[in-house]
């Protein structure tokens, strides 16, 4: 387990990131790659959406372009302060709580979206089955997570720091935590080529 995949060590290290993570994190996640993203998530105006993991809300700006009902959490009160600073997502319900211990009734959602976020959850399959489980039937989600370098030395660090994992790994662990119709794609920026695994899966009916 890396160090960061401890929920007190995530917390300290975003209470430092958060002053500067909306400059730094187009480095690894922009607008492109978050739009391209939405789009496999295919939503609908009527659909209500989580952000797990939302942070200072750059995914969320997204989602409401697609739909107005999007509900958003984080673990980290520095993180939500920044996305609450923000105007055009004054009217998102935020909600500090965990991607383990999600704090809604089951099939709550028509989707759910998670980018940036997996990496430090300590357990990702049973973080995974919650976000199923608030999920109604036939309902999707898409999740941005970290790809593995394929330089074995790389690798060794990366996994030293937080959860970084293959396609074939990340299959795995959605369909252990009950997902069903599982696809990826590799997405990178102009700076970090691949670096990226989105993943689209839904609910069974």
């Amino acid at each position: 387990m890396g160090i960061l995949e401890d929920k007190s060590r995530a917390r300290t290290f975003y209470r430092f990131l958060s002053r500067v993570y909306d400059r730094v994190n187009p480095v690894f996640w922009n607008e492109e790659m978050r739009d391209e993203a939405l789009e496999a998530l295919d939503l609908s105006e009527d659909d209500r959406v989580l952000d797990v993991g939302c942070g200072t809300g750059f995914a969320t700006v997204g989602l409401l372009e697609d739909t107005s009902h999007v509900e958003a959490l984080d673990q980290s009160v520095h993180q939500l302060e920044k996305a609450r600073e923000k105007d055009e997502l004054a009217d998102v319900d935020f909600v500090r709580g965990d991607a383990e211990n999600l704090p809604y009734a089951n099939e709550t959602f028509d989707a759910v979206w998670s980018s940036g976020s997996i990496e430090y959850w300590p357990t990702p399959v049973d973080a995974l089955a919650e976000a199923r489980r608030v999920t109604k039937p036939g309902g999707r989600i898409l999740v941005v997570g970290p790809r593995r370098p394929s330089n074995r030395a790389l690798a060794a660090l990366a996994d030293a720091v937080m959860l970084f994992y293959t396609e074939e790994e990340a299959t795995e662990m959605f369909r252990e935590a009950g997902w069903v119709g599982i696809e990826h794609t590799v997405m990178g920026s102009e700076y970090v080529d691949d670096d990226a695994i989105v993943t689209v899966a839904r609910k069974k009916e």
